[in-house]
């Protein structure tokens, strides 16, 4: 009588009906993944020996893939440069700065005259007290006048009162003499400031400018100083190119009243813009009548327009630059074509060994990949190794999209695969008995 020893022969068929022991489930998924592995590596190895026997022909395919990845590189650096400078050009006007304006709102007296509620400097000192991380503030008095000059000579101005913080808010340059200070507003000194087209224009030169004695209203003013805002605003500020400023101690003795058109004020971080700009309106709010309007003007939302409008156009750019690898696309195809024409014997042969037109296709479309992919990685290190670069021995600090080596190499695997399956699926279609006959 046989007695069972509860061994399995692994090699001993399932009969039919019966569940298939696990441990031979498991040891099929090993083996099936082990062959994956080895087909894959073979693959891997067909396409490596393909590129050394036609390296010309790869090496100039190739040549259009790197020069799109590093285009794709290179025009979202200068996409990201220029993003920069516009935004820190736009924050020069005045860093951190917040604008109250009063915008309308009379209200008609008993004689039906209509009476503004303009701010005042006890406004401003309000805010000064209620406020914190104000560093620097300005009131501004607006007046014109046709100032005199030696020799008969008179031109009309604007003249602004503001006071010797004014420079700091607006982040005014000097490009000779100063700036008055706190001593000339304290002791109102009768000197002013020129804007630079002024001073050229009635002295030649800013430092020509310097000691001259205009009169406002019959009152002599030195000149101890030349100034220019940091960039060009083209009469879209309080600031033209016939501006004179003057302590705003002295200023208010020409208007004869004590309210202001603007004030400024700066705070120390950008994230701190906006509280303090509604916490400022709030105070002046409330220090004037209901039905009066005011206005805080920053920078805040011109800036996040301006990045968006340089973000969309880094996009717009690089979407066009990624053209390139479009067309080295074509000629990824066309010398794939080829390539699968020249070898139509091989996949005949290699069809008679057993192998499947899965294999061939996936052999094929590899090849493609690692064509397009190859010239991705080398055009991607091209086109970062510059601003990298640049930035490693010139300190320009050129900003640098990783984003965009990441979107490089994406699109030339992307392009590999796209372009490559039209050749390999006519490489999987060949007739194994008609291959053989090719010569």
């Amino acid at each position: 009588m046989a007695t069972h020893t509860g061994i399995t022969n692994p090699n001993t068929p399932t009969p039919v009906g019966e569940a298939r022991p696990a441990n031979n489930r498991s040891f099929d998924s090993i083996l099936s993944s082990a062959r994956s592995t080895v087909a894959f590596r073979e693959t891997l190895n067909l396409a490596l020996d393909s590129f050394s026997a036609s390296k010309a022909r790869f090496l100039l395919t190739m040549l259009g893939m790197v020069i799109g990845s590093a285009s794709i590189i290179l025009v979202a650096t200068l996409g990201l440069t220029g993003r920069q400078f516009a935004l820190s050009q736009i924050s020069s006007i005045g860093p951190n700065m917040i604008e109250m304006q009063y915008v309308g709102g009379n209200i008609s007296g008993p004689d039906n005259v209509s009476t503004p509620d303009n701010m005042t400097r006890e406004d401003m000192n309000a805010v000064l007290e209620q406020v914190p991380n104000i560093v620097a503030s300005s009131p501004m008095l607006e007046f014109h006048d046709r100032i005199a000059m030696g020799g008969g000579i008179s031109k009309d101005t604007m003249l602004l009162g503001v006071s010797p913080q004014y420079k700091d808010v607006r982040n005014l340059k000097v490009l000779a003499g100063r700036f008055f200070d706190d001593q000339d507003s304290m002791t109102h000194t009768k000197v002013a400031v020129i804007v630079q087209p002024l001073a050229k224009a009635l002295f030649g030169s800013e430092a020509a400018a310097i000691d001259h004695t205009i009169s406002v209203q019959g009152i002599p003013f030195v000149i101890i100083g030349v100034f220019k805002e940091s960039i060009q605003t083209f009469g879209m500020s309080e600031v033209s190119d016939q501006t004179i400023l003057i302590p705003y101690s002295v200023g208010r003795y020409f208007t004869g009243s004590d309210t202001v058109k603007q004030i400024f004020f700066t705070v120390p971080d950008a994230s701190q813009v906006e509280p303090a700009s509604r916490r400022i309106l709030e105070i002046i709010k409330s220090r004037h009548r209901a039905t009066s309007v005011y206005n805080a003007f920053t920078l805040t939302e011109v800036l996040s327009v301006m990045g968006q409008i340089a973000s969309m156009l880094t996009i717009v750019l690089t979407l066009a630059s990624a053209i390139t690898l479009i067309v080295s696309g074509v000629g990824i195809m066309n010398s794939m074509l080829a390539n699968v024409q020249s070898r139509i014997r091989e996949i005949g042969i290699r069809k008679a060994l057993g192998a499947t037109s899965r294999e061939i296709r996936l052999q094929f479309l590899t090849e493609a990949v690692f064509l397009s992919l190859s010239g991705g990685l080398i055009g991607t290190m091209i086109g970062m190794s510059i601003p990298l670069g640049l930035n490693f021995f010139a300190n320009v600090g050129i900003p640098v999209s990783w984003w965009s080596a990441v979107i490089a190499l994406a699109t030339s695997v992307i392009v590999g695969i796209a372009f490559g399956t039209l050749p390999a699926q006519r490489a999987a279609k060949l007739d194994p008995v008609t291959t053989l006959k090719y010569e």
